[in-house]
């Protein structure tokens, strides 16, 4: 039976999901440095192990109303587009397996998100998890934003 692997995690009331295999490592807030003339969901970059990292704060990025982070706020870096961005949710829940016949078409908006986002709506007894398209989060202008700032502040390899 297909299934596929996900990492849940929570941003206000929602559930959502991501493909295990685009999560690069899970951590908890640390410094981010701010950035100017940079969309307000951007939250700026962080140093990870030497490498800078772009920080969105998927709240904002989805319209939801920015929060104080709490000991269950997380960054999640994923591998987007062969770069890796950080995502700013609530808390990490689980991972889990879903099978593909729980998964349905996502309806044209949910919980306010643009279809585009989103790769389906995964049930799972009671519960339903919105399952992001992680390639999509970030339209082509931002992503070249987000390169553009990485290269401006990547230390040289000189």
């Amino acid at each position: 039976m297909e299934e596929r692997q996900l990492v849940v995690f929570r941003l206000h009331n929602e559930e959502f999901g991501v493909e295990i295999t685009k999560v690069r490592e899970i951590i908890k807030p640390r410094h981010i440095t701010r950035l100017p003339h940079v969309n307000d969901y951007i939250e700026g970059v962080t140093n990870l192990r030497g490498e800078v990292i772009p920080v969105i704060c998927l709240r904002k990025r989805f319209g939801i109303s920015a929060q104080e982070n709490t000991q269950d706020t997380r960054i999640i870096i994923l591998e987007v587009n062969e770069n890796r961005v950080g995502f700013i949710v609530d808390a990490v829940t689980e991972t889990l397996r879903l099978p593909e016949s729980s998964i349905e078409a996502p309806p044209s908006s949910i919980a306010g998100l643009k279809s585009d986002y989103l790769a389906g709506v995964g049930k799972l007894d009671d519960r339903l998890l919105i399952l992001l398209e992680v390639d999509k989060i970030l339209s082509t202008e931002e992503k070249i934003q987000l390169q553009t700032v990485q290269s401006e502040i990547a230390p040289s390899e000189e």
